[in-house]
C-alpha cells in the first residue's frame, strides 16, 4: 500500500499525525493508498517556509523562474505513463483523457514560462512637468492553491505555473479523493531542485487544512476550484484578513440548439461535453435548449448517441468514453437528481441508473419534457446526465439560460452568425462556445459570472491574477 508524504521546504516528511485517509479506485471501490490525515501545524509549517523563500525567490530573474518550470514540464513528459496511470486510478478517468491531463499540464507550464520576458508595468503621462509616474508589476508572496479532484493535476499547473513565474511561492492541498498524482509532481520538483520552500505540497482535509490555507495572516492569496459551499468558506475565512480570493466554483451551461444548427455537430459536441469525465466538469455542458421544430430529430440522434457511449473501468479498458463516478456520495447525488426530476414530470429517454454493483458508475441519461424551475435546470448535476428543455424565440432561450444562479460557459449551435452574435451579446457567462464542446484554450481566460467565481484563470489574464500594482509618481528637479 503506498504511503504518501507531504513536501515542505523542500523535503518530504513523514505522517506527523499518525492518522491516514483511504484513496478508494471509484471503478473498483478497492483501496490504493493511504494519504497522512495533515494538521494546523503542517499547514503553518508549510506557509512559513513558503513566506521564508518568498523574498529570494521574487528577486531571481524572471527567465531563471520560468527554466525550473520548463525543468518540471519534462519531468513530468518522462514520468508521463506513470501518472496517466495514476490519474486513472484514482479518479475513474479515461485512460485518453487522463493522458491528455498529463501532458496539456507540462505544455501549460511551458506556457506560462513563455510569459518570463513578456509581462510587464507601465510609464504614464503625468499632469505634472517634471514627474514620472511608473507602475510596477509585483508578486503578491506567498500564495495557496486549494486543488480539486476532477482534473488533479492539471490544476497543480493552473495555479503553480503562474504564481511561481511571476515571483510568488506557493502552498498546494490536493483534494483527498486523488492526492497521489500531487506526490508525483512534488517528487519531479524536488529532482529539478526547486530552492526549498517554492513549492509545498500539504495534505488533508479541507475543513483543516484548506480553512488555514485561506486564514492564515501571511497568506496574500488563496485560489480554490471547488463547489459553492467551499467558495463561500474560502471566502469567509479569508475575509477577516482581507485575503484576496480567486474561486472558480460550480457551473450550469446551457446547450442552446438552433433551429438552423448542424444537428450532426451539435449531438456529437453535447454529447461529448457531457460524458466528458462522466460529466464531471464545471464548464460542460448541463441543460440543453432544443428549439420546438426540430426536437424530435435532435432527440433521435441524442438518444442513439447517448446510448452508444461506451462506460467501464478504464483501468482494464483502454477505449472508453467514460469511467464511473468519483466517489459513493456523487452516484448517491445524481440517482437522487434524475429521480427528483421524474416525479416533477420529466420523461426518461435512456439510462437512469446505476451500472453493476461495484464500482460509482452510472447510466448516460436523457431526460424530455424539463422545465425552467425543476431542480435538474436550476441546480448542478455534476454526471452523465442531459435534462432537455423546449423552446419557441431566440429570446425566450435567452431569458431561460440567463436565469440561473451559475455564469461559467455556454454553448451555441446555429449557422447563422447574425444569431450567434445576438446570443454573444446576451448571454451571461464568462465563456460561450459557437458549434464546439465546452474546453477552454490556455491562452484564453476561464472566468465566470455570479456565483461560478470571482477573477479566473489562464493566459495573460490569469497569470495577471497573481501580480499586484505598485505606482510610483516621481518628480525630478529639471
Amino acid at each position: 500500500m503506498k504511503e504518501l508524504k507531504m513536501f515542505i521546504d523542500g523535503r518530504f516528511i513523514e505522517n506527523t499525525s499518525g492518522k491516514w485517509i483511504n484513496v478508494l479506485n471509484p471503478s473498483t471501490e478497492e483501496v490504493i493508498s493511504l494519504m497522512p490525515d495533515g494538521t494546523v501545524e503542517d499547514a503553518r509549517k508549510a506557509i512559513d517556509a513558503a513566506e521564508k523563500a518568498q523574498p529570494q525567490w521574487e528577486k531571481t530573474p524572471a527567465i531563471v523562474r520560468a527554466g525550473y518550470l520548463i525543468k518540471i514540464a519534462e519531468g513530468i513528459r518522462r514520468r508521463a505513463k506513470e501518472i496517466t496511470d495514476i490519474i486513472v486510478r484514482e479518479g475513474g478517468k479515461t485512460q485518453g483523457l487522463a493522458s491528455v491531463e498529463t501532458y496539456f499540464t507540462a505544455d501549460y507550464l511551458e506556457y506560462m514560462a513563455g510569459w518570463a520576458r513578456r509581462y510587464e508595468g507601465e510609464i504614464i503621462q503625468s499632469d505634472r512637468p517634471r514627474e514620472n509616474i511608473f507602475i510596477f508589476k509585483k508578486p503578491i508572496g506567498v500564495t495557496t492553491g486549494i486543488l480539486p479532484w476532477n482534473f488533479p493535476f492539471f490544476l497543480i499547473a493552473r495555479k503553480a505555473a503562474p504564481a511561481l513565474v511571476t515571483g510568488n511561492t506557493i502552498v498546494v492541498k490536493p483534494s483527498q479523493l486523488t492526492p497521489q498524482n500531487a506526490y508525483v509532481f512534488a517528487q519531479i520538483v524536488e529532482e529539478v531542485d526547486l530552492p526549498a520552500g517554492v513549492f509545498n505540497l500539504v495534505n488533508g482535509r479541507g475543513s483543516v487544512i484548506g480553512q488555514e490555507l485561506a486564514g492564515n495572516p501571511k497568506v496574500g492569496m488563496v485560489s480554490l476550484t471547488g463547489s459553492v459551499s467551499a467558495g463561500e468558506q474560502t471566502m469567509a475565512v479569508a475575509a477577516k484578513n482581507i485575503t484576496k480570493v480567486s474561486l472558480e466554483l460550480g457551473g450550469k451551461a446551457p446547450a442552446i440548439v438552433l433551429p438552423d444548427a448542424d444537428l450532426d455537430l451539435a449531438v456529437k459536441s453535447i454529447i461529448g461535453s457531457r460524458v466528458i469525465n462522466t460529466g464531471q466538469v464545471c464548464n460542460c455542458a448541463e441543460r440543453v435548449y432544443v428549439h420546438k421544430d426540430i426536437k424530435a430529430a435532435f432527440l433521435d440522434k441524442l438518444v442513439s448517441g447517448m446510448k452508444n457511449v461506451k462506460v467501464g473501468n478504464p483501468s482494464v479498458i483502454s477505449d472508453l468514453d467514460m469511467g464511473p463516478l468519483i466517489e459513493a456520495n456523487a452516484l448517491k447525488s445524481v440517482e437522487g437528481k434524475v429521480a427528483q426530476a421524474i416525479r416533477e414530470g420529466a420523461g426518461l429517454l435512456c439510462g437512469g441508473k446505476r451500472i453493476g454493483a461495484k464500482g460509482y458508475f452510472f447510466e448516460p441519461t436523457v431526460l424530455d419534457n424539463c422545465t425552467q424551475k425543476m431542480e435538474i435546470i436550476q441546480e448542478e448535476i455534476f454526471g452523465p446526465v442531459l435534462p432537455i428543455v423546449e423552446y419557441t424565440t431566440v429570446d425566450e432561450v435567452i431569458a431561460m439560460a440567463n436565469d440561473c444562479e451559475y455564469g461559467l460557459t455556454s454553448s451555441v449551435y446555429t449557422q447563422s452568425l447574425d444569431t450567434a452574435f445576438k446570443l454573444i451579446r446576451s448571454l451571461k457567462f464568462g465563456e460561450t462556445y459557437i458549434n464546439r464542446e465546452n474546453f477552454e484554450a490556455m491562452q484564453g481566460f476561464h472566468a465566470g459570472f455570479r456565483k461560478s467565481g470571482i477573477g479566473g484563470a489562464d493566459g495573460k489574464h490569469g497569470l495577471e491574477e497573481y501580480l499586484q500594482t505598485h505606482v510610483v509618481y516621481l518628480e525630478t528637479k529639471e
